[in-house]
């Protein structure tokens, strides 16, 4: 096999040159004269992730798609700490990315699982209180262009940065308690029944319909006399405001011949 380069990365003070070749091994270079220091053994497969210790010369990370990250000593070209990304009943998972945190006391990865890794020193407690499985019920929605070309929600017709925070949800669509709603910006100081979303029924691309969210109970907010959502009523008034301004625009112009020139309009 001739050797590639699929990686390459330098350390914090430049003195050294780390490179990833295809046949799995990891080398050192001296970047002044380009002497070849160290071969760093242990991946098993190709490694695309070489991150450098932001404040220590001597520490480079290194992962690739056999699950392995490695800290490496490239000084002394040897192995510091070894972790092996194992996913009980699927085998291990490629890592696909690594950075270390400013202080250098802590990294996070991602792998091809959709996991994100965290590693430091310390407790976990703090994440503890998050569950293990995160998304947005926003996250895979269809988006659709309106006769401006401006981008909208296909379900709500809204402009996303415009529609309201979303909701916590689980891999299968499934929202989490309302403990957790509060985690998501703009819904901290929110009452519990604006953190309860509307379930409906969806079809996957399998063809199974299944029961997800699908946005804020708005409508039963107002059946069951309850106070409305500040931010929806805030979205509301934006929208009205801008359709008003449309078609103010809309009778002002100027009407001429339609020769192809003059200034175009935006609304």
């Amino acid at each position: 096999m001739k050797p590639k380069v699929t990686m390459i990365a330098w350390n914090q003070n430049d003195n050294y040159v780390v490179t990833a070749v295809n046949n799995h091994l990891l080398k050192v270079w001296n970047s002044t004269t380009g002497q070849l220091l160290h071969d760093l053994v242990g991946h098993a497969d190709e490694v695309f992730v070489l991150e450098t210790h932001p404040f220590d010369s001597r520490i480079m990370l290194s992962a690739g798609h056999d699950g392995n990250v490695f800290i490496w000593d490239i000084t002394k070209g040897t192995k510091t700490k070894h972790y092996f990304n194992m996913i009980e009943g699927q085998g291990h998972g490629a890592v696909f990315d690594c950075k270390f945190s400013p202080d250098g006391q802590h990294f996070a990865c991602t792998d091809s699982h959709g996991h994100l890794l965290i590693f430091g020193f310390g407790c976990s407690r703090p994440y503890e209180k998050i569950p293990d499985q995160m998304f947005f019920h926003t996250d895979y929605r269809p988006l659709i262009r309106d006769s401006n070309n401006y981008v909208l929600d296909e379900q709500t017709q809204q402009a996303p940065h415009l529609m309201p925070p979303p909701f916590l949800v689980d891999v299968d669509g499934n929202p989490h308690p309302t403990k957790y709603q509060r985690l998501v910006p703009g819904r901290e100081n929110c009452a519990d029944e604006h953190l309860i979303p509307q379930l409906g029924y969806v079809a996957t691309s399998d063809g199974e319909v299944v029961e997800q969210v699908i946005g804020q109970q708005t409508v039963d907010q107002e059946e069951a006399g309850l106070e409305p959502s500040i931010l929806d009523g805030m979205i509301r008034q934006l929208q009205l405001e801008q359709d008003q301004r449309t078609a103010a625009d809309h009778e002002s112009a100027p009407s001429g011949p339609q020769n192809g020139e003059g200034t175009p309009r935006r609304g």
